[in-house]
């Protein structure tokens, strides 16, 4: 009898124990900072292509490139070397940086922006998709190691197909993912740290697992990383020859994180039976201006402003139509007395 009891007690233990983990999981994935930081923030740049004119909407000119490198320099920004923004990410910054991320590795990088990027020695994460490696118009797996050497550059994964992995079940999204992890362990010795979602979309499901296999993500929605950001849906600035402007650059190097306390969101992935999603977004408490906030979103396939209503340091979201296939947008700003802050979220939408 004893002996049955005790197993009886170590099985509600082992149980206690698996529920507990299960639920820290859950909301570990969310905001775990609850204190107004005063960060002056990251700004992450994305870029694709360089010099390949087929391709605008993913394709940047090197000599508009090297002015935006003269951008950052002329406003007296520091580059943030990857190994360092992960080490102190939650310390908040009291000088802004700036870090550039290249997706995909295509051929026109390391033949056109690479030797600009070593000579000057800008630290930068490359993100690589292991099927096309080697590829045409994509680099080579020697090509790959040799960037690596560089102690300033960082490599990440950015998936093993790169196909738009919300349309595959998801025990298809692991095989893809883990058959990355092992093309990489082979042949670079190791699984990187960083992770970036193909297209910047992801289900929450998606974002658990990726969450188990990697210590930070990067999306492709806009806005200023700061210490209260989710880890695994960091935002960035996309840049190409529409969006690549001096102009528009300049204004985002020098945008400030508008921080929140937590996003009520229940998943990016936005489904028929909740398009559009109730979204919700709350600040804290010690936080000014918040009233000031405008957003703008393209719901109906239009950009317009949207109307928001506060109930004390909450944002309520009415979104004025359902959101088209196949992605949704919302953009935050406020101006308060030190300049910008912005914030955006992107929501992926099943047909």
């Amino acid at each position: 009898m004893i002996f049955k009891k005790t197993l009886s007690f170590a099985a509600s233990t082992i149980k206690f124990i698996i529920i507990i983990i299960l639920l820290s999981k859950s909301q570990a994935v969310g905001n775990t900072n609850k204190s107004y930081s005063k960060d002056e923030g990251i700004v992450s740049i994305m870029y694709h292509r360089f010099n390949e004119n087929k391709y605008p909407s993913t394709n940047i000119q090197m000599e508009v490139f090297k002015k935006h490198i003269k951008i950052i320099e002329n406003n007296n920004l520091d580059y943030i070397i990857p190994s360092n923004f992960l080490d102190n990410f939650n310390k908040p910054k009291n000088k802004k940086k700036v870090l550039i991320t290249i997706d995909d590795g295509f051929s026109s990088f390391y033949e056109n922006a690479w030797p600009y990027l070593k000579s000057k020695k800008i630290p930068f994460i490359l993100f690589i998709s292991t099927e096309p490696v080697g590829s045409n118009g994509y680099m080579t797996w020697e090509q790959i190691n040799e960037i690596d050497k560089e102690d300033f550059v960082f490599i990440g994964n950015h998936s093993h197909s790169h196909e738009y992995l919300l349309n595959i079940e998801h025990e298809e999204f692991i095989k893809d993912i883990k058959k990355s992890i092992e093309i990489f362990k082979k042949k670079l010795g190791y699984n990187p740290k960083y992770f970036s979602y193909p297209f910047g979309e992801y289900s929450l499901k998606q974002k658990l697992f990726i969450k188990e296999n990697f210590e930070i993500a990067f999306g492709q929605h806009s806005g200023v990383i700061d210490v209260n950001k989710d880890k695994f849906e960091l935002p960035r600035f996309p840049i190409n020859e529409e969006y690549g402007d001096l102009e528009r650059f300049d204004f985002l190097t020098k945008l400030k994180p508008l921080e929140y306390k937590k996003v009520n969101l229940k998943d990016n992935y936005v489904l028929p039976s909740n398009n559009p999603p109730k979204l919700s977004i709350e600040f804290f408490e010690n936080q000014k201006n918040i009233q000031k906030i405008n957003c703008f979103s393209n719901e109906g396939n239009k950009w317009d402003k949207t109307k928001i209503n506060f109930i004390e340091n909450k944002m309520f979201v009415e979104f004025r139509d359902k959101f088209t296939f196949r992605r949704g947008r919302i953009n935050c700003s406020m101006k308060d007395e030190t300049g910008w802050r912005w914030f955006g979220l992107q929501f992926s939408i099943k047909n």
